[in-house]
């Protein structure tokens, strides 16, 4: 008497149906993620530009208001990090007269392209500088050049 077996296994062809999902969903899988870590470097440049530019507004509007309260390159991260006084002169420390800020924990970097990691600022893009600002009207970008664009082909320099 013979007892019919069960079947104990996949065959060759289940077993290649599986495998050519798998790949199908990789190929779909795969590009959408690596697209996923440009988008993150985007929004932290948009992120990075919110915060300073609230700084420089918050300090413009503590000390004065006018044109010419706006913080000075040359001691942009001074006026920015530390505490000031009325006419924007800095001090490490807090007292009667230095009432102003910190408006930044630190001046934060650049999150992409070709000066990533630097937080330099200047009236203009140079070695080791990653904001182009202007103390005349208060206005900060990247600095990149044009040719460095997003993945939607926006430049950097015009965030």
């Amino acid at each position: 008497m013979r007892t019919s077996r069960g079947r104990r296994g996949f065959s060759l062809i289940e077993l290649v149906i599986v495998v050519v999902i798998i790949g199908v969903i990789a190929a779909i899988a795969i590009p959408r993620m690596s697209r996923g870590a440009a988008g993150a470097s985007d929004a932290a440049l948009s992120g990075n530009l919110t915060i300073l530019r609230n700084a420089i507004d918050l300090y413009h509007t503590e000390h004065g208001g006018t044109d010419s309260d706006y913080p000075k390159v040359a001691k942009f991260q001074a006026q920015l990090v530390t505490y000031t006084d009325a006419t924007g002169t800095a001090n490490a420390t807090k007292d009667t007269t230095y009432i102003y800020g910190p408006y930044l924990a630190a001046v934060p970097v650049l999150p992409v392209g070709s000066m990533k990691g630097k937080n330099g600022v200047a009236a203009a893009a140079g070695a080791g500088i990653g904001w182009v600002y202007d103390e005349t009207t208060g206005a900060i970008s990247a600095a990149l050049p044009d040719a460095e664009v997003d993945a939607a082909g926006k430049k950097y320099n015009t965030y």
